[in-house]
């Protein structure tokens, strides 16, 4: 997921909030990043899927395994409700040096929070 394409046509955080202001536009965002190339199966390679269980999820027609969105991606695991990481994110993207602290107040969010974030986003980034 090239983070950079998909924020570069956002002009300001106010523009940002109102795209991205529901999990749902964040998910199909990530979702549409993802599969851009298709879809291929993780665990036996088929190239074939339907709907998956949870939103914007897929699940393999052959092996039937469910892939989530954000499976794979930066926001894997992530215990940050998801647009607050998606915004995050793009914060970061726009300013590659805003401190944790700076990034802590913008967001409300404790700064080993950010730090930790900023850090896998950067080590994703440089992959």
């Amino acid at each position: 997921m090239d983070l950079k394409e998909v924020f570069g046509k956002i002009e300001n955080l106010d523009e940002f909030r109102q795209h991205y202001n529901t999990a749902e536009s964040c998910l199909k965002e990530i979702a549409a990043n993802k599969w851009r190339m298709g879809f291929e199966c993780k665990k036996c390679g088929h190239i074939h899927y339907c709907e998956g269980k949870s939103p914007y999820s897929r699940r393999c027609t052959k092996c039937k395994t469910d892939e989530s969105a954000t499976a794979h991606t930066l926001f894997h695991h992530c215990r940050m409700n998801i647009v607050d990481a998606f915004e995050m994110a793009y914060l970061i993207c726009c300013a590659p040096d805003i401190s944790s602290y700076e990034l802590s107040r913008k967001t409300q969010t404790r700064q080993m929070t950010c730090w930790k974030f900023k850090k896998k986003l950067n080590d994703y980034m440089s992959v």
